[in-house]
C-alpha cells in the first residue's frame, strides 16, 4: 500500500469516527430489577435468593405452567389452525371473554354495548395504547396522576405518550400501609378532568390496597372532582384467588357512574408472560360513541404494531370459553394466590421464632406478589453482602421468590439486619 493510500485510509477512518450519527447518545442507566438479577446470577452462595423477579415461581422456585394452559395448547394444536394476521383489534372471542371477566358477564355496560375492548400486547401494550388514546383525544387535560409510588413502567409509558406526570399520596412508610387520608386530601386538589391512574388490586410495588369502603369514598370524591379514571388490572384472580373480589373496585366505579379506561394483563393470572396477552377497554356514553372510539383505537394501533399476536390470545380465549378449562383455571389461579399468601404467613411466623420484636403485620395485610417490607437501603445492602439475598433498594420483595425451603433463611437474615 502506498503512503498516499495509507494516509487516505487513516483519514477515512477518522472521518467515519468523527462523523458518527450517534456521538450524542449517552449510556442509559441500568434497569434496577435486571441489575438485581444479574448480580444474583454472579453470586456463588448456594443459599442465595432472588426476590426481585416479577414472575410466579412454584414452591421449588421453578417457573410454572398451568395445567389448563397445556390443555388449551393441545386443543389448539389439534385444530391445525392457520397463522393468518389477526384483525387490528385482535381476536374477537378473546376480547369478549376479556371484558366479561373484568366487568362480570351480566354487567349493564356489556349488555348495552356501550364499551369497546381490544386485544393488546399484554398490560404494558394496553397501557401504552390507552395513554396514546388519552393523549390524542382527551383535550381537556394533559395531566395524569399516579399513586406514590406506582409501577415503575407507568412513568415512561405516560410520559412518552406526551402526558404530564403528577402524583397523589398513596403509601404510608410509617405504617407500611395505605395513606387513605393523604390520598383523599391530594385527590380533592386534583384539577377537574385530569386523568387518575388506579391499581385495581395488588398495588405494584407495595401490595397495599384500599378496603371496599375506602374505594367507595374515593370513587365518590373522584366523581365529584370529575376525573377520568384509568384502571390498571394486572392481577385479577392472582391477588386474592377470587376473580370477583379482585375486580370489585373496577365494577363498583362503573356502578357509581364512572366511564373508566381499563388495562388488563394475563401474564400473571394465567402464567402467559412471554405470550403477551392483554386487553384495553373503554366504557363509553353509548353504542355510537363506542364505535367511534374503536375506530380511533385501530388507527392508533396500525402504525405501532399493526395487529397483536395470536397464540396467547387463542390460549386465553380457549380457557375462558371452555367451561371445564375455565373451572380448572379458577382452581389453579387460586392455588397460586394461596401459595403466596401462605409464604407471607410463614415469613412472619419465622420472624417471631427468630425473636423479632418488630410489628410485621403489614406483610400479611398486603396482597399480591409484591411486598414492601419497610427495610431501609442500608439493611438491603447488608442482606445482599452478608446473606446473598437480592432485592431492590426500596425493600420491595417478590413473595413468589420465597419457598417453604428458604423462608426460614430469609426470616433469619432479615431479623439479623433489623435487630
Amino acid at each position: 500500500m502506498s503512503l498516499a493510500s495509507y494516509l487516505h485510509s487513516i483519514l477515512n477512518f477518522f472521518f467515519i469516527f468523527l462523523s458518527s450519527w450517534w456521538t450524542e447518545v449517552q449510556m442509559g442507566p441500568p434497569d434496577p430489577i435486571l441489575g438485581v438479577t444479574e448480580a444474583f446470577k454472579r453470586d456463588t452462595n448456594p443459599k442465595k435468593m432472588n426476590l426481585g423477579v416479577g414472575a410466579y415461581r412454584d414452591d421449588q422456585g421453578k417457573p410454572f405452567v398451568l395445567s389448563c394452559v397445556r390443555k388449551a395448547e393441545a386443543q389448539i394444536a389439534a385444530k391445525k389452525l392457520d397463522k393468518e394476521y389477526l384483525p387490528i383489534g385482535g381476536l374477537a372471542e378473546f376480547s369478549k371473554a376479556c371484558s366479561q371477566l373484568a366487568l362480570g358477564p351480566d354487567n349493564e355496560v356489556l349488555k348495552s354495548g356501550r364499551s369497546i375492548t381490544i386485544q393488546t400486547i399484554s398490560g404494558t401494550g394496553s397501557l401504552r395504547v390507552g395513554a396514546n388514546f388519552v393523549s390524542r383525544f382527551h383535550n381537556a387535560s394533559r395531566d395524569v396522576y399516579l399513586p406514590k409510588p406506582s409501577w415503575g413502567n407507568h412513568t415512561p409509558i405516560f410520559r412518552d405518550a406526551g402526558m404530564q406526570l403528577k402524583a397523589y399520596s398513596y403509601y404510608d412508610p410509617k405504617t407500611c400501609g395505605f395513606d387513605f387520608k393523604g390520598a383523599l386530601h391530594d385527590i380533592s386538589k386534583i384539577p377537574e378532568k385530569s386523568v387518575i391512574v388506579l391499581h385495581a388490586c395488588a398495588h405494584n410495588p407495595t401490595g397495599v390496597d384500599p378496603r371496599p369502603e375506602q374505594w367507595k369514598e374515593m370513587a365518590a370524591l373522584i366523581k365529584k372532582r370529575n376525573l377520568l379514571v384509568f384502571f390498571d388490572m394486572a392481577y385479577q384472580g392472582f391477588a386474592s384467588g377470587d376473580i370477583d373480589r379482585d375486580a370489585w373496585a373496577v365494577r363498583d366505579f362503573i356502578e357509581q357512574g364512572h366511564n373508566i379506561l381499563l388495562s388488563q394483563s394475563f401474564a400473571k393470572n394465567m402464567g402467559l408472560y412471554g405470550e403477551r396477552v392483554g386487553g384495553f377497554t373503554v366504557v363509553c356514553k353509548d353504542v355510537e360513541e363506542a364505535k367511534r372510539v374503536e375506530s380511533q383505537l385501530k388507527i392508533l394501533i396500525r402504525p405501532i404494531y399493526s395487529n397483536p399476536p395470536m397464540n396467547g390470545a387463542r390460549i386465553a380465549s380457549t380457557i375462558l370459553n371452555t367451561p371445564e378449562l375455565y373451572k380448572e383455571w379458577l382452581v389453579e389461579v387460586k392455588d397460586m394466590a394461596d401459595r403466596i399468601i401462605t409464604m407471607r404467613e410463614m415469613f412472619v411466623s419465622n420472624l417471631k421464632k427468630e425473636g423479632s420484636t418488630h410489628n410485621w403485620q403489614h406483610v400479611t395485610e398486603q396482597i399480591g406478589m409484591f411486598c414492601f417490607t419497610g427495610l431501609k437501603p442500608e439493611q438491603v445492602e447488608r442482606l445482599i453482602k452478608e446473606f446473598s439475598i437480592y432485592m431492590t433498594k426500596d425493600g420491595r420483595i417478590s413473595v413468589a421468590g420465597v419457598t417453604s425451603a428458604n423462608v426460614g433463611y430469609l426470616a433469619h437474615a432479615i431479623h439479623a439486619v433489623t435487630k
